[in-house]
C-alpha cells in the first residue's frame, strides 16, 4: 500500500528530468553552432568557425543517419534516458536511506 503513496511524488520530479535531459543537448549544440556562427563573422577566423560548424554538423549526421535534425533528436532522447535513469536511482537510494 505505501508503494502507490510514492508514485505521485516521483513523477513531476522524473518528467521535469525528461524534459530537461531532452532539452539540455540541444541548447548546447545551437549555442555551439550560434557562437561559432558569430565568429564567423570575424575577418580571419571564418574558415576556422566554418570547419568548426561543419564537423559539428557532421558529427550530428553521424548520429541521424545523414540528418543532422534527427542526430540532434537522438542525442537528446539518449540523455532525456539516462537522465531518467539517474532520476530513478536518485530516489530509490533517497527513499531506501530515508528508511
Amino acid at each position: 500500500m505505501q508503494q502507490m503513496s510514492i508514485l505521485p511524488s516521483f513523477r513531476p520530479t522524473l518528467a521535469l528530468t525528461i524534459v530537461f535531459s531532452f532539452v539540455a543537448p540541444i541548447f548546447l549544440v545551437s549555442g555551439l553552432l550560434v557562437s561559432f556562427s558569430l565568429i564567423g563573422h570575424l575577418p580571419r577566423l571564418a574558415a576556422f568557425s566554418a570547419a568548426i560548424s561543419r564537423g559539428i554538423i557532421e558529427f550530428l549526421a553521424a548520429f541521424g543517419s545523414g540528418n543532422s535534425w534527427r542526430g540532434i533528436a537522438i542525442i537528446g532522447l539518449a540523455c532525456s534516458f539516462v537522465g531518467a535513469l539517474f532520476d530513478t536511482y536518485t530516489f530509490y537510494r533517497y527513499r531506501k536511506l530515508r528508511n
